[in-house]
């Protein structure tokens, strides 16, 4: 089996992919932009062959990338990066060079636009936030807002994490909005208050999950990035069955086979109309790769697990072969900011959670808006160790 895999530099943890494909016989063929003497040696030891190009912007390049695998070790059976910034790419080159094994360019506006996102939904019964397109224009938008009340809340239609968005608490504020650049590119939406929780799992060709797991995260990544907050979140112990079947009905509307995906929901905090009450999930978008950041990692702390071993099984055999552990944990991410002053600063947090420290990182530049600076990540049997180090976690000095 042949197995392009883009960009598998970056993220860092996209070498765990690699490796996990090569444990189970797959050749693994990487195509990316740093050099390859720089590429770290667990990447080397994965990779068959590794295709250099100036730019993975560049499309013409990286065709001829898979051109050249082609050419030299015959027909390309899967091509994925894992990321999200390429989904689009990834669908071009699999359609380009008839690669069945993933979503292809006429599949593709489903998972990348909010607003066509909307109507897989509608057909999977699945409650979502009310929306509109700004290019319908400000008298629409303004009587959409009479009925859906303020604030609203914009976003890029296609986009990821929190760049670009914006709460509008008036209709002054919707109008200065619509004076702005590129609004057509926008959707507006109801207001929703509650938690973002997400569904982790990994689909085998059958649309079947052969592994599932949630995450809540307290503040939102937009208010994290908005008002520089820390960033929290966190690996459920144990599998809510609510969100369970929510994530499961989003995967049939939305006809995800072989993937690993990453579906985020609000659970409200108060009713909301047309929606539900306190603690229903409502859909907010699919993400069709694994979650950001040291995710993966963290499922598997949470679930001692190997998630790089099962999307790899789901890959070459279409079955997990890693049993399931029965043992189960919280596993909580915190992002710390430089520049802020803490009750408990790096070394009292090192050495007061040292047993349940299970790795602590420098977020990188491109990642710390959302994520911080200084990570941690560890994980708690229960439920009052685990909003202990949240406390500790969020107790700035402020004076």
């Amino acid at each position: 089996m042949n197995f392009v895999y883009i960009s598998p530099n970056f993220p860092d943890a996209a070498w765990k992919f690699c490796a996990a494909l090569k444990n189970n016989g797959v050749n693994v063929l990487g195509i990316g932009d740093q050099p390859y003497e720089e590429l770290r040696q667990e990447l080397k030891d994965a990779l068959a062959e590794y295709y250099k190009v100036s730019n993975l912007e560049n499309y013409d390049e990286v065709y001829r990338g898979v051109a050249h695998f082609a050419w030299k070790h015959g027909r390309i059976d899967w091509l994925e990066s894992n990321n999200e910034y390429w989904l689009e790419q990834d669908a071009r080159l699999r359609t380009d060079f008839n690669i069945c094994t993933g979503i292809k360019t006429d599949h593709i506006d489903a998972i990348k636009e909010k607003s066509e996102m909307k109507k897989y939904y509608a057909k999977g019964g699945i409650r979502t936030a009310r929306q509109i397109k700004a290019s319908a224009g400000l008298k629409k938008v303004l009587r959409f807002a009479e009925d859906a009340g303020y604030p609203l809340f914009a976003k890029p239609d296609v986009g990821v994490g929190a760049c670009g968005t914006a709460k509008l608490e008036n209709e002054a504020q919707l109008e200065a909005f619509f004076k702005g650049n590129n609004v057509g590119d926008y959707v507006i939406e109801e207001y929703v208050t509650g938690n973002i929780c997400d569904y982790d799992a990994i689909i085998d060709s059958k649309g079947e999950p052969i592994f599932e797991s949630w995450s809540v995260c307290p503040p939102s990544i937009a208010d994290i990035v908005k008002d520089n907050l820390d960033s929290v979140y966190y690996v459920e112990k144990d599998m809510n069955e609510n969100l369970r079947y929510w994530g499961r009905q989003t995967v049939k509307a939305f006809g995800v086979q072989s993937r690993f995906v990453h579906l985020e929901f609000f659970r409200l905090d108060r009713a909301h109309r047309g929606l539900g009450n306190v603690g229903d999930f409502v859909a907010l978008e699919v993400n069709m790769r694994p979650g950001g950041g040291f995710t993966p990692d963290m499922l598997n702390y949470a679930h001692s697990t190997d998630v790089y071993k099962i999307w790899a099984d789901m890959v070459a055999f279409d079955q997990r072969t890693v049993p399931d552990s029965n043992d189960d944990w919280f596993c909580v991410f915190a992002g710390r900011r430089d520049g802020v002053k803490y009750r408990l600063n790096h070394e009292q947090m090192m050495e007061k959670y040292s047993k349940a420290l299970q790795q602590w990182d420098r977020v990188p530049d491109a990642l710390s808006g959302a994520m911080g600076n200084q990570s941690y990540i560890c994980r708690f049997r229960t439920e009052e160790e685990k909003d202990a180090f949240l406390a500790d976690i969020y107790d700035r000095i402020t004076e």
